[in-house]
């Protein structure tokens, strides 16, 4: 299975194409310290939650933009490795002397996928969610993941991952935990569904919601679905 590192970051809205050209310029970086994928997602129909989101997530000001991007691991000991490299490398450094967005507000982890199911297609849109899910609850959300990851894939999707919070560290101004409105006993899942195009997306949710397996118990808790964070991305860096 995959190991993901997430990341949420504030982008100045009037800086996309610098962002997108640093990320760009710095996949072959990523890729010699062994990322296998590489993927930058600028928000594009991110929506105001009542009690939690995206924006709130990494505290965005009005003129900022909310990106969801990761780094793809074949395991976690490839991205440790990496992650030493990162911390040593003066390219690194240089790179960071120079960032087009707020780094102390963007929120990182690594997740360990727990479902990872693909189509045929292109990937030419993303659905992104931050999920807060009780400790003792993990395979009971995984065998429901499984399960809603059939029918995306049946209504067009190209690609479903859920990953489980393994490296979560708490930030000293934004942070996953945060973002979830964490609590006591609850770990995090960073997740997302891949479409081939945004009106592919639209019309896929339509048939979604209306298919008979995604049916929700109200009586089941196997999550608070009032606390989970999602967002609609436009992938503008894949390596």
């Amino acid at each position: 299975m995959t190991y993901v590192e997430g990341f949420v970051v504030a982008v100045p809205t009037a800086n996309k194409e610098a962002y997108r050209k640093q990320a760009a310029d710095a996949a072959p970086l990523f890729r010699e310290y062994g990322v296998a994928r590489m993927v930058e997602c600028w928000g594009d129909d991110v929506p105001d939650g009542k009690v939690n989101d995206f924006k709130g997530a990494v505290q965005a000001k009005e003129d900022e933009t909310v990106v969801f991007s990761w780094f793809e691991y074949p395991d976690r000991a490839t991205r440790d490795t990496a992650k030493e490299k990162m911390m040593s490398d003066p390219r690194m450094e240089a790179m960071g002397a120079d960032m087009p967005f707020d780094g102390q507000r963007m929120i990182f982890a690594g997740f360990d996928s727990i479902v990872d199911d693909r189509a045929e297609g292109e990937m030419g849109y993303v659905d992104g969610f931050i999920v807060p899910v009780p400790d003792g609850n993990k395979e009971a959300y995984r065998v429901l993941a499984q399960k809603a990851s059939a029918v995306f894939i049946d209504h067009g999707a190209t690609r479903v991952v859920e990953a489980w919070g393994d490296d979560v560290p708490d930030g000293k101004v934004t942070d996953y935990p945060r973002a979830a409105h964490r609590k006591d006993g609850e770990n995090v899942v960073f997740s997302w569904i891949e479409w081939p195009s945004k009106e592919a997306r639209v019309a896929a949710w339509e048939k979604v919601m209306a298919d008979e397996r995604m049916q929700h118990d109200p009586e089941d808790q196997t999550f608070d679905g009032q606390r989970m964070v999602y967002g609609g991305f436009e992938p503008i860096v894949e390596a």
